[in-house]
C-alpha cells in the first residue's frame, strides 16, 4: 500500500499526509487567488468612473490613496495574520479570506461616496487579501516535500500569472452585460457580482478540499522586533540591501502596472467616446496584455537568473523595466494599435524585476535570520507600494498618466547603477549556499 510520504503529483514529491486531492484543490486555488485579489484594480476603475462620477482630473491621486491606505493596514497585521494561520487551520482562513473577497465585491458597487469605498477597501479588502495571502505562502510551505520545493514554486508563480491574466479578462463583462440591456452601473453590479460567485466557489472548494487540521510543527514567524532589528539589521550586507531595494521598486511597478495603466486606458477611452464600459474593457486588455508577455516570458529569464551573479542578472533586468517604463513616454495615445509592443515591453521589465529581486534574496537570506530578512524583503514591497502610489497618483493628475511610470523608470536606472556598483565591489563566492525564497504573490 502506498504511504502518504510517497506520494506524487507530476513531478511534486508531497509532503507527509498531503494526498494529490490535497495538492489539486492547491493548485486551483492558487490560480484563483491572485487574478481574484487584483480583480480589485478594474471594479474600483468602473465604480470611479460610472458610480461615483469622480472628475478625470482626480482620479489619479484617489486611486493611490486608496492603494496606499490598503497596505499601511497590510503593514499593521502582516505579522498577526501569520500567526493566525499557524494556529487555525490553514483551509479555514483560506476560505475566510476568499469569502471576505466576497463580500468586497458585492459592497463594492454599491458604495455611495468615496467614503463607504475607503472604508470597503481598508478594512473588508484588506482583511480577505491579507488573509489569502498568508494561507497561499503557507501551504505552500507545507505541502511538498524539501526536493521539490523549487519545482512548486514554480508552478505557483506560472498558474498566479496564469489567473491574473484570465480573471483580468472578466474587465469586458459590463460590455457584455451592457449589450444586453443593462445600463452602466447595473451593469458594472452584474460583473462585480460574477467575480464574487467565483470568490465563493473558490472559498468552497479550499474549505472543503484542502487538508484539515493543523500541522504539528509550526513555522518560525518572525515578531515585529525581530523583523524591525534582524531583518532590517542584515541591510549591512550591500546584496541584502540591494534586494530590499529591489523588492521596494518591484512592487511599487506591480501596483503601477495594474491600477494605473486600466486607469490611464480607462480615461482615454472616454475621451475618445467610447462608453463607459468600453473604456474599462479597453483599459483592462492594456493590463492584461502586459501580463501575458510577463506570463511567456518568465519561464525564458529563469535559466538566465541561475546562470549569472545574482546582481549582475538584477542589472540586467533594471535595464529592461527601464526600457519598458520609460519607454512610454513615447506613446501619446494607449489606445492605438501598435500600443501593445509598449505593454509587452512593460509586462517584460515589471516581471524581470520581480524574479531578479526574489531570486537574490533567496541567496542572500541568512539560514539564521532567514525568517526576518524574508519579512523585511516584503514590508520593503509594501512600502514601495504605498509611496510610489501616493506620489504616482498625484502625479498622474497634475501632469499626465504617463508621470507613475516615468517615476518608476528612473528608479530602475538608479537601482541599475546600485547594481552594478554591488556586482564590482561585493561579488559573492561562488562557492557560497543558495538558500531558496518562497514567492510573494501578494497583489496590489
Amino acid at each position: 500500500m502506498t504511504q502518504p510520504s510517497s506520494v506524487r503529483l507530476g513531478p511534486i514529491d508531497l509532503a507527509d499526509g498531503i494526498r494529490r486531492r490535497h495538492a489539486v484543490v492547491f493548485l486551483i486555488g492558487a490560480f484563483l487567488s491572485v487574478g481574484l485579489m487584483t480583480f480589485i484594480a478594474v471594479g474600483q476603475t468602473y465604480v470611479l468612473n460610472v458610480n461615483l462620477g469622480i472628475p478625470d482630473a482626480e482620479q489619479g491621486g484617489i486611486t493611490g490613496d486608496l492603494i496606499a491606505l490598503t497596505e499601511i493596514v497590510a503593514i499593521l497585521i502582516f505579522v498577526p495574520a501569520g500567526m493566525l494561520v499557524d494556529r487555525f487551520s490553514r483551509r479555514a482562513v483560506y476560505a475566510g479570506g476568499f469569502a471576505l473577497l466576497a463580500l468586497t465585491y458585492l459592497l463594492y458597487p454599491f458604495a455611495s461616496s468615496l467614503t463607504e469605498l475607503f472604508i470597503y477597501r481598508s478594512t473588508v479588502y484588506a482583511l480577505g487579501f491579507i488573509a489569502v495571502t498568508a494561507a497561499l505562502s503557507t501551504v505552500l510551505v507545507d505541502y511538498p516535500r524539501e526536493s521539490s520545493r523549487g519545482k512548486l514554486v514554480a508552478i505557483i508563480g506560472f498558474l498566479c500569472g496564469l489567473g491574473v491574466a484570465v480573471i483580468q479578462g472578466f474587465g469586458a463583462l459590463p460590455t457584455a452585460f451592457a449589450q444586453l440591456g443593462l445600463d452602466d452601473v447595473a451593469a458594472g453590479r452584474a460583473t462585480h457580482f460574477v467575480i464574487a460567485a467565483i470568490c465563493i466557489l473558490a472559498a468552497l472548494l479550499v474549505g472543503f478540499g484542502l487538508k484539515p487540521g493543523i500541522p504539528v510543527q509550526h513555522r518560525q514567524r518572525p515578531s515585529v522586533r525581530d523583523l524591525l532589528v534582524s531583518g532590517f539589521a542584515e541591510a549591512r550586507n550591500p546584496r541584502v540591501l540591494l534586494a530590499y531595494s529591489a523588492g521596494f521598486i518591484a512592487r511599487g511597478d506591480q501596483a503601477v502596472n495594474a491600477f494605473f495603466l486600466i486607469l490611464w486606458g480607462t480615461l482615454a477611452g472616454k475621451a475618445a467616446g467610447l462608453t463607459q464600459p468600453e473604456a474599462i474593457k479597453a483599459g483592462t486588455w492594456m493590463f492584461v496584455s502586459a501580463q501575458i508577455a510577463a506570463l511567456i516570458w518568465a519561464p525564458l529569464l529563469g535559466p538566465l537568473l541561475d546562470r549569472l551573479d545574482r546582481a549582475t542578472a538584477l542589472a540586467i533586468c533594471m535595464v529592461l523595466a527601464a526600457i519598458g517604463n520609460l519607454s512610454l513616454l513615447l506613446l501619446d495615445d494607449p489606445l492605438a494599435s501598435y500600443g501593445i509592443i509598449f505593454y509587452i515591453l512593460l509586462g517584460i521589465g515589471q516581471i524581470s524585476v520581480f524574479l531578479a529581486g526574489q531570486s537574490l534574496i533567496g541567496q542572500e537570506a541568512p539560514a539564521a535570520t532567514r525568517g526576518s530578512v524574508l519579512g523585511a524583503f516584503n514590508i520593503s514591497g509594501a512600502v514601495g507600494i504605498l509611496l510610489i502610489t501616493l506620489v504616482g497618483g498625484r502625479l498622474f493628475d497634475a501632469i499626465d498618466p504617463r508621470a507613475p511610470f516615468a517615476v518608476v523608470g528612473c528608479i530602475n536606472v538608479l537601482l541599475f547603477l546600485a547594481s552594478l556598483y554591488v556586482r564590482l565591489r561585493k561579488p559573492r563566492p561562488p562557492a557560497s549556499p543558495r538558500p531558496e525564497a518562497a514567492p510573494n504573490s501578494r497583489p496590489a
